[in-house]
């Protein structure tokens, strides 16, 4: 990165942003940023998924990566924060105000971006997008660029870790919203599981909302409801997916003395959930924060490419969580089966 390069970056995540008409608008603001001082800024537009910042989970490894690039680049920033309630029908006039302002680039974290951002950005040909947890690992166009990551991989091992600790012998499952992409989360934990212990009892998976209904990806009181029905089945571990929803599930699972298993941050870390971190066995970390960084790096850097890339096992994309020492007895067994996926010994399978 070139010295004296100033990054603002503005996040937007809600109903409070103001979707002006000229948001409809076509391509006169595709400038990238004005000049301030003789020298380019790159103002960098960033749209939530739903929960925003704050979330302790998705978004925030989403926003810890956009912290990351201020911090390395020494940046100066501007961040704006909305409530975000934004209902999906928004999503393509606020990236079109972005792109008007002059943001570029324009990233949309998680998959329900991915139509919006391939639609917009044909008419913003300048400007480069990045759409993390792209639909299907698919984006189009020349100035698209999507994140996906092998989260199934990750599952398989924390579903390894589920079998091994459990004495009940029983596990659970919780998504937020009945998508393919948290299908796959499920398809990873219970074929793990399976090849760790073979009898172990895996719960049906249960998913908190159906499509287009996405609360159960923050709604913290349909986690914890979930979570009892399946602590009722004799369920003494239990992994969610289910981002903001999933602190429910979390506490619950930690009141009754069980392990809960947390998802994209490291959550024994995460404040919210602080009086139950003990009770917290492991997290499936993906790192969306990585994805964010790399892409603001290569474009402060000239360096973008369009299309889409694979985080994983092998490029350490995904992962475990061992904060609290609670793996360490069995984390030898969980680095022998990260082993055999990396090598291709074990296919993790993306479906049930």
């Amino acid at each position: 990165m070139r010295r004296g390069l100033k990054i603002t970056l503005v996040t937007v995540t809600g109903a409070a942003l103001t979707l002006s008409a000229s948001a409809c608008g076509g391509k006169k603001a595709d400038t990238g940023g004005g000049d301030e001082g003789g020298k380019k800024a790159l103002k960098i537009g960033l749209a939530f998924d739903i929960g925003g910042r704050g979330d302790q989970s998705f978004n925030d490894s989403a926003a810890a990566g956009l912290d990351k690039a201020k911090k390395d680049l020494d940046v100066k920033t501007e961040e704006i924060s909305a409530k975000p309630d934004e209902p999906d029908s928004d999503k393509e006039s606020r990236l079109r105000l972005l792109a008007n302002k002059g943001y570029n680039p324009i990233i949309g974290v998680g998959f329900a971006y991915t139509a919006s951002i391939n639609k917009v950005a044909k008419d913003f040909p300048n400007t480069k997008f990045l759409v993390v947890d792209a639909d299907q690992c698919k984006v189009e166009g020349a100035n698209v660029s999507g994140a996906c990551f092998a989260e199934e991989q990750g599952s398989y091992l924390v579903g390894a870790a589920a079998a091994l600790k459990s004495k009940t012998g029983t596990i659970g499952f919780i998504g937020g919203v009945n998508v393919p992409l948290i299908n796959k989360f499920f398809a990873g934990y219970q074929a793990g599981a399976k090849k760790a212990k073979p009898s172990v009892k895996v719960l049906p998976a249960k998913y908190l909302t159906q499509p287009p209904n996405f609360n159960g990806f923050k709604d913290a009181g349909l986690g914890n409801e979930a979570a009892k029905g399946q602590l009722d089945q004799n369920a003494d571990v239990i992994y969610h997916a289910a981002g903001g929803a999933g602190i429910g599930v979390i506490k619950t699972v930690g009141a009754a003395g069980k392990w809960a298993i947390g998802v994209d941050s490291d959550q024994y870390n995460q404040p919210a959930v602080a009086g139950v971190k003990d009770h917290i066995l492991t997290s499936m970390v993906k790192h969306v924060d990585l994805s964010v960084y790399d892409f603001v790096e290569s474009v402060a850097k000239g360096t973008f490419k369009a299309g889409t890339t694979q985080y994983n096992l092998e490029n350490d994309g995904i992962g475990y969580a061992t904060s609290g020492g609670n793996v360490d007895d069995i984390k030898a067994k969980l680095d022998e089966l990260k082993a055999d996926i990396v090598s291709g010994k074990i296919k993790v399978p993306t479906k049930a």
